[in-house]
């Protein structure tokens, strides 16, 4: 029988690889074990490779008979604190993911490659002991010095970069180091300061503010859903929870999602606390600049930390709040890899570091909102807007038989004429980019086809060009038909390259300004493009989602929504729920200050029950309807759901691993009321970027029946080796696409 390695120190690592399981390791030679940490990075070889692994323990003995070395040790003092391994460890297991591959996505991408951490250590001033001896009004008669002092003294040690900021001189520094007061010494690394806007006394709380801060206490654990119209001034009970936090010496997370995470928001929380340390952690950031703001979060150096989805997992040693904006918004679900969701994650981080966690949303999702209805979370709502700003009126404007130009009503293209001559501005939404989602040949029917994926290529006038918006394919455009070479070519339906055309044409005035991914590519980009309407000017803005949030606009007197249908006949049942939210987010950018506003909503059908049910009574009657109607279908969030998902170049192969995995969990857990299956089924986007894409769904009536059968298949299904496709489980999951 071959025994066991046995030795005073074995790492056991986290290694990015799709195996959950941690791997045993020898220390790297000359390695001191006393140095060695849980959270520390090492550098190891995996089959070939060399990969950055994360020490989760260290261990006497290993079942293996024989262990490799780990090749370098990366770091001095661990990354990763106890309570953030934990975090991490429950987030894994919760998500049947690689314990390795959430390290790495908790990781940013300098970090993730094995950069050391001390790259972009930074000098910090500090006082001696001489200088802490002083008393505060000690260098009177040198007032710049004076200032540095007590700045030392009620702060503590202070970045060269922070130093700066503040705008005390390498001069200053000098003449107190040469007095023996103050010395340099290494220490963590702090972003550069954000862009602020000019400061501004905060404003008044309103009655219904005020309430809801008062119910939110900082010395425990709570989940409150804050539900507030649009416009309600929400981001400011934020900026007040925040303040409450960091008087209490603690950090604060602010969650956004991608799209809203603007300038503005940037800006008007520098400006709000000017003298805070912010990291801003999103995909906008060069690699170093993301490194260099998780670092200063994880070193609990960074008093703010403003992020989107992978900011969750950001170590926060000082975590005092968590606060999630526009909680129901799809971005905070990861959709490939470790598939988590940061909303629902936050709770969890919040639970495990005893401190409130804020939802704040106009629109709940539906899973919140069963959580706050059946008791689990606090329901607060703000049903007045900030200001004098009053709701908007909308209004229906049927388009089935009207003749439309370039897909707007007469009337609509009149009130925009109306609204632009007034001196005001207007909005319109239009949720796909592109010229025309579609090119077909009037004479065979051809119709321009992704060759990779289930879909349509999207025609770019402008750049000439035809696009699959899924897998990226391009291709020029083509002015006869390939199949029967008629030159009768025509584009289908329209896009925001197709409507900025005709509104410039018809406002030829006035600024359009286009906002939409083609349009916002660059760093500033999205910025720029909004100063017009920010500084006030008559101007007509056109975009897709990105104008839905985030975007406080209050010369915008008018919104057009150019087709309501989009999400009413969808086979996705999240479909409508996701429609309701973006009309009424599109909807709240109008009349948001002392003018009063107005949304047209353009539909093909204008009876629809549903859509009468949002206009007439609101989101909140809106969405309990779709929670009664999800109860009577079985559906999530009244039971619980995931996906096993399989992808491939060969479809067959993919619906017999499927199918082999639904007769394994039926094996271990047949059908039943409680536990239904269905499928395996093709995704609703069958087939993306030449692999076919299957799923089997796994419903619930708890979460706890879930997580052990999905257990049991991924041992299995990393047993089957099947080496032709890729399968994921998707917990919770939020698309069938």
């Amino acid at each position: 029988m071959q025994q066991s390695v046995k030795q005073s120190s074995i790492l056991r690592l986290a290694v990015p690889v799709p195996l959950r399981r941690l791997f045993d390791y020898l220390p790297p030679a000359g390695v001191d074990p006393s140095r060695l940490a849980p959270g520390q990075r090492f550098w190891v070889p995996f089959g070939g490779r060399k990969l950055v692994a994360v020490l989760v323990d260290v261990v006497s003995e290993s079942s293996l008979t024989q262990l490799k070395p780990a090749l370098e040790q990366i770091d001095r003092e661990p990354l990763f604190d106890r309570r953030s391994r934990e975090f991490l460890h429950w987030a894994a297991d919760y998500y049947q993911a690689p314990v390795g591959e959430i390290y790495a996505a908790a990781l940013p991408a300098a970090l993730r490659k094995g950069r050391p951490a001390d790259h972009w250590a930074e000098q910090w001033l500090q006082l001696t002991v001489e200088g802490k001896g002083l008393p505060e009004s000690a260098l009177a008669r040198a007032p710049k010095q004076q200032a540095l002092l007590q700045l030392l003294l009620q702060r503590g040690r202070q970045s060269r970069t922070q130093l700066k900021a503040q705008g005390h001189t390498g001069t200053i520094v000098r003449a107190l180091q040469e007095r023996g007061l103050v010395e340099w010494v290494a220490g963590p690394t702090v972003p550069p300061p954000l862009p602020a806007a000019e400061p501004a006394p905060p404003p008044e709380l309103n009655q219904e503010q005020q309430q809801v801060l008062a119910a939110i206490g900082t010395d425990s654990f709570s989940a409150t859903l804050l539900e507030g119209t649009t416009g309600s001034g929400k981001t400011e009970v934020y900026l007040r929870l925040m303040e409450r936090v960091l008087t209490q010496g603690r950090q604060a997370l602010l969650l956004v999602p991608e799209i809203g995470l603007t300038p503005q928001t940037l800006r008007r929380i520098a400006a709000r606390f000017p003298d805070r340390s912010i990291a801003a952690l999103h995909s906008g950031l060069a690699e170093g600049e993301r490194a260099q703001a998780w670092l200063s979060a994880a070193a609990g150096q960074a008093d703010i930390v403003i992020g989107t989805r992978s900011a969750i997992l950001t170590p926060l040693p000082r975590l005092g709040a968590v606060i999630v904006d526009e909680e129901h918004d799809g971005s905070f679900k990861q959709q490939d890899g470790v598939r988590y969701s940061a909303r629902d994650l936050a709770v969890v981080l919040g639970r495990n570091a005893g401190v409130p966690v804020l939802l704040g949303t106009a629109t709940p999702s539906l899973e919140s909102l069963h959580n706050a209805l059946s008791g689990r979370y606090q329901h607060l709502r703000i049903r007045q807007r900030a200001g004098n700003a009053r709701p908007p009126q909308i209004s229906l404007v049927p388009t089935l038989g009207q003749p439309l130009k370039e897909g707007f009503a007469p009337q609509v293209l009149r009130h925009i004429g109306d609204t632009l001559a007034r001196g005001e501005q207007a909005l319109v939404f239009i949720n796909r980019r592109g010229f025309a989602p579609a090119l077909a040949c009037d004479d065979c029917g051809w119709l321009a086809d992704c060759p990779h994926c289930s879909s349509k290529l999207t025609m770019h006038r402008r750049q000439r060009q035809l696009r699959c918006h899924h897998c990226d394919y391009r291709r020029p455009l083509v002015d006869s038909c390939p199949q029967c070479h008629s030159r009768s070519i025509s584009a289908l339906g329209g896009g925001t390259e197709r409507s900025e055309e005709l509104l410039a044409r018809r406002f030829a005035g006035f600024p359009v300004i286009r906002i939409d991914r083609d349009t916002t590519s660059s760093k500033q980009a999205l910025d720029n493009l909004l100063a017009p309407a920010r500084d006030g000017k008559p101007c007509l803005l056109l975009g897709t989602q990105m104008l839905a949030k985030g975007h406080h606009l209050p010369r915008v007197t008018l919104v057009v929504i150019q087709d309501a249908d989009g999400g009413l006949f969808s086979a996705d049942f999240r479909a409508a729920e996701r429609t309701g939210q973006l009309l009424e987010q599109v909807a709240g950018r109008a009349g948001r200050g002392d003018l009063p506003g107005r949304v047209l909503v353009q539909s093909r059908y204008p009876e629809h029950p549903l859509l009468q049910l949002l206009l007439e009574k609101g989101y909140g009657a809106f969405a309990r309807q779709l929670l009664r109607d999800r109860a009577v279908a079985q559906l999530p969030p009244l039971r619980a759901m995931a996906l096993v998902r399989a992808e491939c170049e060969e479809p067959r192969w993919a619906e017999e691993f499927l199918q082999a995995a639904r007769e394994y969990m039926q094996s271990l857990a047949p059908p039943s009321p409680e536990l239904q299956y269905l499928g395996p089924v093709p995704a609703l986007l069958e087939r993306k970027s030449g692999r076919f894409r299957f799923y089997v769904q796994v419903t619930a009536e708890k979460r706890a029946q879930l997580q052990p059968l999905l257990a049991h298949l991924c041992q299995w299904a990393e047993g089957s080796r099947n080496r032709r496709l890729r399968w994921a489980v998707d917990m919770d999951a939020q698309e069938l696409s």
